[in-house]
């Protein structure tokens, strides 16, 4: 018979398929790198002087076409003496002299966890684990003639703090050659924003023309997060966004399978991981080739060389960029690049959940509580679909109203499945009865509901936000299980008052999803079985009036 217990029954069955897809994506595929993934490629110099093609012995890390035997390591040691420090508003920054590299970043406005408030979020890092740097460069010229991120530049001040009286703060490091080049990396902040501008300045006071790129790129290791969730999987990786192809992932073992090399017009690429992400951001309009590579100790790159630039002697020209450090705040995003915003994933659920987390946050501007937020949301929309929940619950009702008569056709036909169908039907075709009736409205429903979970999920918002009494971070989960008893419970009150299955094993197994689901729920966020809890509770509500509706009307009809 198949009714709610079913789609229940098949709902457990696809959280724990997606589970066991998360842990063999996560743990099930050993990291097999080639020979020459194991040493940083590197391309031999025929043509760079000519043509601008990227010259791998400058840019180590870079895509090859040739590959020489030479490795050169891509992160160094740094004293601590080579390390200008930076400070405004919403970063704390350390910038090494070598590359004029970003090594470390701090966001002064997120906590590790919720318990902690003086240890902050750190996303960049120059060492594993969770090593994650933004290098930048430029290529051309002859051997050492223009700074790679192997360079080392000079700067004046070891220490910048954005005042409080400032706007804005420019970092500048300066690099020079005994031909005439003079290359300026010049870092620009500004007060209330985690886009960080980046201009290299080349004046070429060589005597020839040179043709130069720029280059810049994210390297990171994988995510090692010993307060993740080992029950709720998010992407961790390289993404890049193409006017053509949208918003694209670059996973992990997509970049030891194959390198990426595309070029593209208004693009960025970026590494994102579970709230958090940094991308690097192109001038619009610009056309620039992406790359990918993975160098030994597993380390992951996705890049960005821009177009040839010829440059005659005396002339100084300028490379723009910009680089987000920060959260995965939506509204923030989506102002700063087109298709920034996709990098929070709601997956192919995308269309429905950003309507529905553009609600949440209205929501929340008005209430000031992300967890009542949560549960005027889900009056909402359980508001809503009201209709179609009702057409289900009237379906179940006359089915549970049914239930003696059924139990009657089975104990008088055993074991003639035959024989009991075809009876089943034709009771159902004489009380008027669809067994189908109450499938249709919860399938409409799924979508919305598996959306709204992935804003949920999703979310930086939500991260350590508190709610009430002992919940005091909805982003973990309930401390003391509360949240999951009581949503177990509902469940089993719903299980009794949907009609019993006529078959015995068929009505334990589905007596046995409210305690499988409550084990498994007490490992997800609160702010997630708060949904669920509140939505159990408006259904019960909601399917006790429609029965006892249908109850009565029954005994008049008998009356």
């Amino acid at each position: 018979m198949v009714n709610l217990r079913l789609l229940l029954f098949f709902a457990l069955a696809v959280v724990l398929l997606l589970i066991y897809q998360a842990w063999m994506k996560d743990y099930g595929r050993p990291v097999v790198q080639s020979e020459a993934a194991q040493q940083p490629p590197v391309l031999t110099k025929e043509t760079s002087e000519v043509d601008g093609t990227p010259d791998v012995s400058e840019i180590p890390d870079a895509p090859t076409l040739t590959v020489a035997a030479t490795p050169v390591p891509s992160v160094q040691a740094v004293a601590n003496e080579d390390l200008i420090r930076v400070e405004t508003d919403l970063l704390k920054l350390e910038i090494s002299r070598r590359g004029a590299t970003i090594t470390s970043a701090w966001l002064k406005d997120y906590a590790v966890v919720a318990e902690d408030s003086g240890t902050r979020f750190r996303l960049f890092k120059p060492s594993p684990p969770n090593m994650f740097i933004a290098q930048s460069g430029l290529l051309g010229g002859k051997q050492g003639q223009l700074p790679t991120h192997q360079a080392t530049f000079s700067s004046a001040r070891d220490h910048f703090v954005l005042g409080p009286n400032e706007n804005e703060l420019i970092v500048e490091l300066l690099w020079t050659h005994p031909s005439g080049v003079e290359v300026k990396k010049r870092y620009r902040f500004q007060r209330g924003s985690y886009v960080v501008q980046l201009v290299q300045v080349m004046t070429n006071n060589t005597g020839s023309s040179l043709v130069i790129r720029s280059y810049e790129q994210l390297q990171r290791t994988e995510l090692v997060d010993p307060n993740a969730s080992q029950f709720i999987y998010t992407y961790t990786g390289g993404v890049y966004y193409s006017p053509e192809d949208k918003y694209t992932k670059e996973s992990f073992g997509d970049m030891r399978d194959k390198k990426l090399q595309r070029v593209v017009s208004d693009g960025w690429i970026a590494m994102i991981q579970h709230y958090f992400m940094s991308a690097w951001i192109a001038p619009s309009g610009t056309v620039e080739t992406f790359y990918t590579n993975v160098l030994n100790g597993s380390r992951y790159i996705i890049g960005k060389y821009s177009e040839p630039v010829t440059l005659p002697p005396g002339v100084t020209h300028s490379f723009e960029n910009r680089l987000f450090i920060g959260p995965k705040l939506q509204d923030t995003l989506v102002s700063i690049a087109p298709g920034l915003e996709l990098a929070v994933d709601y997956g192919w659920l995308t269309i429905l959940a950003q309507p529905i987390y553009w609600l949440l946050s209205k929501i929340h501007a008005v209430v000031g509580n992300w967890g009542w937020a949560i549960i005027i949301l889900t009056i909402l929309i359980k508001a809503a679909f009201y209709k179609l929940s009702e057409t289900s619950y009237k379906s179940m009702a006359n089915m549970r109203k049914m239930t003696p008569r059924m139990q009657a056709l089975k104990d008088r036909y055993g074991d003639d499945k035959q024989r009991l169908n075809q009876a089943m039907m034709e009771l159902y075709k004489k009380e008027k009865i669809n067994p189908l009736g109450g499938c249709l409205p919860i399938l409409v429903q799924i979508p919305v509901f598996i959306a709204l979970y992935w804003v949920l999920l999703e979310s930086v918002e939500l991260r350590h936000a508190p709610f009430a009494l002992w919940i005091n971070n909805l982003s973990s989960p309930d401390p003391y299980f509360v949240l999951p008893l009581v949503m177990g419970v509902s469940m089993f009150i719903q299980q009794k008052l949907n009609p019993t299955p006529p078959d015995p094993i068929q009505a334990k197994v589905m007596m046995s999803l409210p305690f499988v689901f409550t084990i498994f729920f007490a490992f997800f966020p609160a702010g997630l079985v708060l949904y669920w809890v509140v939505n159990n509770i408006l259904s019960i509500a909601q399917q006790w009036h429609i029965t006892r509706n249908v109850e009565k009307a029954a005994a008049k009809a008998k009356a």
